[in-house]
């Protein structure tokens, strides 16, 4: 488990006019998936970097499961924590199975358990061992090398992911075949996971929570909905677009508006979705079919239902304040 708090974090650079990190205080409970977003220069990857300690606060305490993390020595917190940059990091003289296997190796385990790892991982991510655990990562496309490198990080089984904007340099629809991937993954192994992005859609489709970054201090910490409902300030409210209805749709997911399945409820044909999907194609799904309620499908098993009203409850920004009081600016 991986509950991370911060406590009035602030980074200030030598000869820097104004702190990198501004006084961040919050806490990502235990299985979350957080969003850090902003715009740059905002101070979200120095955020992100102070919790491996790559980089030191000058002010502030961050915590790991109630403990400083300064009270670990840095080789053991790094350990423990799996980082993804955008660029993969992959190292380019070893192949796909040495470069997950790193940390296992420095972890000292046996060679079959090493073995048996790697090959775990690269099914868990859809790169047949057979196939990718010899190739080099010039043998292989963006989003695969990007594979191998979320491998590499879940290697020593931490519970906590750091993930530097893993998808930036990625084409568009690799870009989202990879989101769903990270979705699942998350979903299957409940990691706390901390994923830097400049890209509001990623982060509304990707969060459990988000965290609004700007000019260094925490705009707003909270949910995609609420975000888009009741922005804290001026600068929350026009990052996320907060009035654009379609977009809206287009990137809350319909786990965000299903409903435990009533005692009664029929599955009907055609009507179904999966969680992951767009409250959009939800309700195109709901007005083709002329059902009462969808019925949200996942791993073979019905896990949810998604009605019309649900739907509008969510799209109904007009009768919210326009600003929340959650976080300040």
């Amino acid at each position: 488990m991986s509950k991370i708090e911060f406590e009035r974090v602030s980074l200030r650079f030598p000869h820097s006019s104004r702190p990198a990190v501004d006084e961040c205080s919050f806490s990502v409970e235990s299985g979350q998936f957080v969003v850090i977003l902003g715009p740059s220069g905002c101070g979200k990857t120095t955020l992100l970097k102070m919790v491996n300690r790559l980089v030191d606060p000058t002010q502030g305490q961050i915590r790991l499961e109630g403990k400083d993390i300064r009270q670990f020595p840095v080789t053991a917190l790094r350990q423990r924590i799996g980082y993804v940059i955008q660029q993969s990091g992959l190292f380019p003289h070893m192949t796909v199975a040495q470069n997950i296997s790193v940390v296992p190796r420095l972890l000292g385990w046996a060679k079959e358990r090493i073995r048996e790892r790697v090959d775990d991982l690269l099914s868990l991510v859809n790169l047949p061992p057979h196939e990718y655990r010899h190739r080099y990562p010039t043998q292989l496309s963006g989003g695969q090398q990007q594979r191998v490198g979320l491998a590499r990080a879940l290697a020593g089984d931490p519970d906590l992911l750091l993930m530097d904007e893993p998808f930036g340099a990625i084409d568009a629809i690799t870009r989202s075949k990879l989101q769903e991937e990270i979705l699942r993954l998350q979903r299957q192994l409940k990691k706390t996971i901390l994923f830097v992005s400049h890209d509001v859609e990623e982060a509304l489709r990707l969060a459990d929570q988000i965290l609004v970054m700007h000019k260094g201090r925490v705009a707003q910490f909270d949910t995609p909905f609420r975000l888009l409902t009741q922005p804290a300030s001026p600068f929350v409210k026009e990052l996320l677009g907060a009035d654009d209805m379609v977009r809206q749709l287009s990137v809350l997911r319909v786990e965000t508006a299903m409903a435990e399945i009533p005692h009664n409820h029929t599955i009907q044909e055609g009507a179904v979705v999966k969680p992951q999907e767009s409250l959009r194609r939800a309700l195109s799904v709901l007005l083709r079919t002329g059902a009462a309620a969808l019925t949200v499908w996942e791993d073979g098993r019905a896990i949810g239902i998604l009605t019309l009203d649900h739907i509008r409850d969510l799209a109904v920004l007009e009768e919210t304040p326009a600003y929340g009081a959650q976080g300040s600016a």
